[in-house]
Parts: C-alpha cells; structure tokens; sequence
C-alpha cells in the first residue's frame, strides 16, 4: 500500500478526536430500488432550524453518479470514474445548480509511492487546487496548496509530514499559510478491543496560542464503542455509538464546559438507518 492522499496525513488522530462528535440532532434513513439507486434522506435539527437533505446514488461497474439536493434549494452533482485510462487513476467532477461557477474537474491517481490530487474549477478565471504525497506507508511527506488565477496569488499552501508503525501513527502539518503548526499521534492500544488513545496540539503564530487535545476510545462489546475527549480550555465531551443492526447506528454525545458548570451541556443525537 502506497502513502495515499495528502487529506490522509493526521487522519487517524483527527477521526478519534473529533468523528461522530455531534451536539445537533440528526437522522439518516437509506434504502435501495430494485436496480440498485440508494436513496439517502436526512434531517438535521441545530438550534432552532432544521436542514433537510437527499441524496441518490447510482454505480454501474467503474461510474458512480451522484445527486444531492437540500433545504437550500442547491443540487449538487457528483460524477466519478475509477479506474480511468490507467488502474489507480480516478476521476471527479462536480457542479452545483444554481452556481454557475461551480463547476469542477478533479483527477486522483494512486501509486506505490505517491498519491496525487489535482483540482481546477471550470471558469474563466479558476482556483486550481493540487496535493501531492510521496514516500511509503510508514513514512511520507506532502504538499497541499491553492492558486486563484483570477488574483495571481496562492489562498491555500501547507504541509505534511506522516511515520506510521504497527500500532503508532504520527503526523505534522503546518497549514493556514504557514500561520499554524499541528502535531498528533494515535495508538492503537488492544486491538481486540478497539482501545486507542490520541493527542493534537496545535500553535498559532499569529495569536501565539496553544490548542491541546486528548482523545480515547473503547469498545465495550463489538458493537458498542465508547469515546472521549479533553481539552486545554476545559471543554469536555463524549460519546457512546451502537450498531443496533449492520451499517445501522444509534449516537449519543454530550459536551460540558467544565469552567462554566452552570451553563447547560450540549447534547447530540444520530440515528443512522441503513438496510
């Protein structure tokens, strides 16, 4: 296995620490035609609004189309070829309707020793998106940045470096145009148990502040996992997940503020339904 996409640095650390974590209310129900559609609709309650969402999905042997529409009237349409030309090769693209300058043309190719993610928007006057990782499964570096033609000048550019062991992974990114520098780490503790622990700290330069935040996980049984997290600003929160059947999750997680007790704590709710 090659190093993958550059959006894979850090991955591991950030699915612990911040996945499933959730303070709306959400429900997800998909089901299948007799030729294959899913059809996914879901609802998401924050605050006092709800936002609405559907989504259908046809794959027909190395294509897959994909439509969305929401509460906002937007339509946004997903069209992907894998395998294209060349095995490890995939491509992307993408509009939204009514946005006329959505349109977008993304290609990704994998290899044994790089992962490269190209991107330009179908305009006059593009954003041109391109990430590129090298080196192997145990230890690569990357590149991710963002150039507006229309401006001439570059509105994304960080960096990556990732090492991954049997049980250890590792990463250090500096992202926000070089103003913020992260360092994370996960392990993988029992696997039999699906118990991990993970930390992310992250510097600021330009406000001179540190963010740091621990993370754990366990499973109480196979098909109950437990989460929580912590950090430097007190906010604490958790999470406890069960696949009631395959591919079906109940989630529920509570945030509390452990400075201000008096304020009231955020409750979260997913229910995702699959057949």
């Amino acid at each position: 296995m090659g190093p993958g996409l550059y959006s894979e640095i850090g991955r591991k650390a950030r699915d612990l620490l911040y996945k499933d974590y959730l303070t709306d209310q959400k429900f997800t129900v998909t089901t299948y035609t007799s030729n294959g559609v899913a059809i996914t609709a879901s609802g998401t309650k924050k605050n006092e609004f709800i936002f609405g969402e559907i989504q259908s999905q046809l794959k027909n042997k190395n294509i897959s189309v994909d439509v969305k529409a929401n509460s906002d009237s937007n339509l946004l349409t997903t069209v992907t070829v894998d395998e294209l030309a060349t095995p490890g090769l995939k491509t992307i693209f993408s509009f939204v309707v009514p946005d006329q300058r959505s349109g977008k043309v993304e290609l990704q190719y994998l290899h044994d020793y790089a992962g490269v993610n190209a991107g330009i928007g179908l305009t006059a006057n593009p954003i041109v998106n391109l990430s590129g990782v090298v080196g192997t499964r145990g230890l690569s570096v990357g590149a991710d940045v963002s150039f507006d033609t229309a401006s001439g000048n570059f509105t994304k550019y960080n960096a990556g470096l990732s090492v991954i062991n049997a049980d250890l992974i590792a990463a250090l990114t500096l992202n926000n145009k070089g103003d913020s520098l992260s360092a994370s780490y996960y392990h993988l503790v029992n696997p039999l148990w699906n118990t991990a622990v993970g930390a992310e700290i992250t510097h600021s330069f330009s406000s001179n502040e540190n963010t740091l935040t621990f993370g754990t996980q366990h499973a109480l049984d196979p098909l109950t996992l437990v989460k929580a997290r912590f950090n430097n600003y007190g906010k604490a929160s958790a999470l406890i997940q069960h696949e009631w059947r395959p591919k079906s999750f109940l989630t529920i997680s509570g945030e509390v503020d452990t400075k201000a007790i008096e304020k009231s704590s955020k409750v979260g709710l997913s229910l995702v339904l699959k057949p």
